[in-house]
């Protein structure tokens, strides 16, 4: 067994804690069941958000769905003129039998322009 790393992203409309919290818990639940991730088996997960998003940390919604002991960081994206915005992005490690290319990665919503040749939901 091996740890993989699977990948998300999702855009807000706005910068609310409601908004983000709803966003979070929507690519973080896409990336568990695409993956079969249970929570034992995750060894972090790492949030970041482009610096127009201030009003929460988007691990809440970790919690919110459950995940108490798992350890979570957030971090604030480098400003990009160019960069995406409004975005939110999802980095969960866990322990897999899966190999690299069975990795399902997820991007929803306006997210889905950073990485159109991974599959999305």
């Amino acid at each position: 067994m091996l740890v993989r790393g699977a990948r998300g992203a999702i855009t807000v409309d706005e910068d609310t804690e409601d908004a983000i919290i709803e966003a979070t818990e929507e690519v973080l639940r896409a990336m568990i069941e695409a993956n079969d991730i249970r929570e034992e088996m995750v060894a972090s997960a790492l949030f970041t958000t482009t610096p127009d998003l201030t009003a929460c940390y988007p691990a809440k919604a970790a919690r919110l769905i459950g995940w108490t002991n798992t350890a979570l960081m957030g971090f604030q994206e480098i400003h990009v003129p160019v960069g995406l915005k409004m975005c939110i992005r999802v980095l969960i490690h866990w322990n897999t039998d899966r190999s690299l290319n069975e990795v399902e990665h997820i991007y929803l919503r306006g997210a889905q322009v950073l990485r159109p040749d991974w599959k999305k939901v």
